[in-house]
């Protein structure tokens, strides 16, 4: 049974999957575990590897979503994508990190704000 932050998170995650759906992304993978966190969403869009972070929150209390991917953050999502990947054996192939805002409750005109190609992955060489 999800604690309610739990429940908030991966709601979060199935409103932002849809909507993606919607852009015409294709959903690859969710919830990608591994040593280093996990990872929320992997989809192409186009041509393009997209490693996705969700955030969802219910108010905007200290901020709300938009705040939460800071730089401690965006490298832990950098190092999932590398392991993505190596285990893959993927090679030279366009990438980028997205993130999906969620935004209060869908039954009561919650939000929902894609930002795309919102960080680099510094320099850390993903082979991408």
């Amino acid at each position: 049974m999800l604690d309610p932050r739990q429940r908030v998170g991966k709601d979060g995650e199935s409103r932002a999957e849809q909507y993606l759906r919607r852009r015409g992304y294709r959903i690859l993978q969710r919830n990608l575990k591994s040593s280093s966190g996990e990872m929320d969403l992997i989809a192409e869009d186009g041509g393009v590897l997209v490693f996705v972070e969700v955030k969802a929150r219910q108010t905007e209390a200290c901020g709300g979503a938009r705040y939460a991917v800071d730089s401690k953050k965006q490298a832990r999502i950098v190092r999932q994508a590398a392991y993505y990947l190596a285990r893959h054996r993927i090679r030279d192939r366009p990438c980028r990190f997205d993130v999906v805002l969620v935004s209060g409750e869908e039954s009561r005109d919650g939000s929902i704000e894609l930002i795309q190609d919102a960080f680099q992955a510094g320099d850390i060489d993903l082979h991408c």
